[in-house]
């Protein structure tokens, strides 16, 4: 199910190596949430933990180092030498299965358990959909819808980016989506989140950050500074690259309040809640109250999208500001049955082991998507003037 160290989103490896540099010795905790409630069948608790043992001997090969530090050259010779050593711990993973309940956590040092979260979601749902073998489209038809969406996305110049690692059908069904698209005559593909993939296909790894890094950084002093702690803290490792700002993870409002000189720094920023159409206007607005060109800067949207709703979307952006676009589940778990919708999110952190263990939780633009312990999530509203 997982191929390969490399077969993951780019922006676990980001993060990673930012951790690694600023916060070595920091601790963290993961755990699922299974937003849709999904019931889960029995013994796929016991799978899943087979699949996460073999995932024990996987490690960076030469050739693999070789192409990430000319791929990607922000990644610092000492970086791939610890990732070239990094090894999967499942010691670190705790799998429970209650009836059709699962409860999976990750703990332990921050800059190695920052890898767990997309291969272990891939997993739980690929297993899933092999335990439950629910019908499915045939290849051909699957290929036809491949293709169309891809089409559709050339036909009306809108680029877009394979963000569909982590609920993706099988990881089969993940390549056969890169291989339809590849084998069009014209397409709109610019890159994947997945590295294995890119690797694979001569494509472009995209990816900066998530919420975690924010997450984290609301722990080193409160949820009022977290966003402007967390930024600044990414300038340090990555000056004048990766220079996408993710603004929901305490609200877009509450983002916004540090976002004016960074604003000129960072090259645009990403929505994944809310309304995207009130996005837009909202951004354009706050770029041109601090004199910046709105068209000079870019929105990644990446919030449930199928090419329809991309196209919709940059319709409405129409020349006044950039886009583009991170598609994800549509794309690799589009066959004729319905996705899982689980999340792995940080739950708690500390900054080492002699500091205290502090609980992280996550706001959004879309209510609904809230994560975390219910107590500190009323706290962190009251905190941050949020009804």
């Amino acid at each position: 199910m997982i191929r390969s160290i490399l077969d993951n989103d780019l922006y676990k490896f980001t993060m990673q190596q930012a951790v690694l540099r600023l916060y070595p010795d920091a601790l963290a905790e993961y755990r699922l949430t299974n937003r849709g409630g999904t019931p889960f069948p029995g013994g796929l608790g016991q799978k899943v933990k087979q699949e996460i043992m073999k995932m024990a001997g996987m490690g960076l090969t030469s050739d693999q180092k070789k192409w990430l530090g000319t791929t990607c050259p922000y990644f610092t010779p000492a970086y791939l030498d610890f990732l070239s050593s990094y090894r999967y711990d499942p010691g670190e993973v705790t799998v429970l299965q209650e009836g059709d309940r699962l409860a999976v956590s990750v703990k332990g040092n921050w800059c190695r358990t920052i890898l767990w979260e997309v291969p272990l979601m891939a997993i739980i749902s690929e297993t899933f959909f092999a335990m439950t073998r629910p019908d499915i489209l045939s290849r051909e038809k699957i290929r036809e819808r491949n293709r169309a969406k891809a089409g559709l996305m050339a036909g009306n110049s809108v680029k877009f980016v394979d963000f569909g690692t982590r609920r993706r059908f099988s990881s089969a069904n993940h390549e056969y989506l890169i291989r339809d698209i590849l084998a069009m005559d014209s397409h709109s593909l610019t890159g994947t989140s997945n590295v294995h993939l890119a690797k694979k296909f001569g494509l472009t790894p995209v990816g900066t950050l998530a919420h975690e890094w924010i997450m984290f950084h609301s722990a080193l002093g409160n949820y009022s500074t977290a966003n402007a702690v967390a930024m600044d803290a990414w300038l340090k490792i990555y000056p004048g690259v990766l220079g996408i700002a993710l603004t929901d993870t305490y609200t877009t409002a509450v983002f916004l309040k540090d976002f004016h000189h960074r604003a000129a720094i960072f090259d645009g920023v990403r929505q994944d809640s809310g309304d995207p159409l009130a996005f837009i206007q909202t951004m354009i607005d706050h770029y041109k109250t601090l004199g910046i060109d709105p068209a000079s800067k870019t929105i990644v949207f990446s919030d449930g999208l199928d090419p329809d709703r991309a196209l919709a979307i940059h319709r409405a952006c129409d020349g006044r500001i950039k886009d583009a676009y991170g598609i994800g589940t549509n794309l690799t778990n589009d066959v004729g049955t319905t996705p899982l919708n689980i999340v792995i999110k940080l739950s708690g952190c500390s900054t080492g082991p002699d500091t205290d263990w502090k609980p992280t939780v996550k706001l959004s633009d879309d209510r609904g998507k809230h994560t975390g312990d219910k107590e500190e999530l009323l706290r962190c509203m009251n905190d941050l003037g949020i009804d």
